[in-house]
């Protein structure tokens, strides 16, 4: 496994490649969710590379940069079992030798949901994928579909950008309870995380209204902000049901749907999401 730690280093790395290359764009401390990305490129590549970079541009001044797990050793170790075949883990400088003076968006989906709650995170996010993609040019690139608002984002922004790769979602990773693999899991006090598990909860009751035949958006929405509520200490910031591409709320259930939910447990943040198919659609 090579390691590049350079923006030159990847890029010499990335010319002595031939045939398809599949890109796993993470911030580190990797988990079950990361590894599942891997394995999918794996699958479906020849060449598979892994960055590490804790971005500091989508992270807000309230916000938690400085504490974010980072174990970049663990990592590379985990990269290695995994059969990664490079791993490219740039310093702030390498990513942002000028400061963040070009700072790119997607207007319109980044303004609702988490982009209202965390004002700047995915003009962040959006920056440095485009960096990144740059500097590895893969063949395809794996999202997790937890983070559901930034695959939309970052499959916009390849598009509009005319980039010459395919943005590929991968399925959101459950623990055995079926809270979502995350890395700020770790943040959560045993008392805590079955506290959050009401997201999963509110989440698979949205489900069971739809396959039982509900079609009105905001009967479901109602289900899953009464189901968090219900939980002392879980702090809702919203509990959605949106169409899956452009992120608008629907009023009726239709065709295919995303439920969407946050909220904060601790201070820390957690989301999640669901696909909704209507019956008969």
């Amino acid at each position: 496994m090579q390691i590049a730690r350079s923006v030159g280093e990847m890029r010499d790395a990335r010319r002595q490649v031939q045939g398809s290359i599949g890109f796993v764009p993470t911030m580190g401390y990797l988990h079950a969710g990361h590894r599942s990305l891997i394995e999918r490129a794996r699958e479906e590549c020849r060449t598979v590379v892994v960055s590490i970079f804790v971005n500091p541009l989508q992270f807000g001044p309230e916000e938690d940069y400085g504490r974010y797990p980072r174990d970049v050793p663990r990592d590379l170790a985990l990269c290695e079992q995994a059969g990664v075949d490079v791993v490219f883990v740039p310093e702030v400088q390498d990513i942002y030798p000028m400061g963040a003076g070009t700072v790119l968006e997607v207007r319109g989906l980044q303004d609702r949901w988490e982009g209202a709650s965390r004002l700047g995170h995915f003009q962040g996010v959006a920056t440095v994928v485009a960096k990144l993609l740059s500097v590895v040019q893969p063949t395809r690139a794996y999202f997790g579909e937890k983070d559901y608002q930034q695959l939309q984002i970052v499959r916009r922004l390849a598009a509009d950008l005319l980039l010459d790769l395919e943005i590929v979602g991968c399925p959101t990773i459950r623990e055995p309870d079926g809270l979502a693999v995350s890395s700020r899991n770790v943040y959560l006090s045993a008392e805590a995380r079955g506290r959050a598990m009401v997201l999963f909860r509110a989440l698979t009751a949205a489900q069971d209204e739809v396959d039982a035949g509900e079609h009105s958006a905001a009967a479901v929405r109602a289900t899953m902000r009464k189901t968090i509520e219900s939980v002392q200490g879980v702090d809702l910031d919203y509990a959605e049901v949106v169409d899956p591409t452009t992120l608008e709320p629907l009023d009726t259930i239709d065709r295919e749907a995303r439920a969407i939910v946050a909220a904060g447990v601790d201070d820390v943040r957690l989301i999640d999401n669901t696909r909704l198919t209507p019956v008969g659609a």
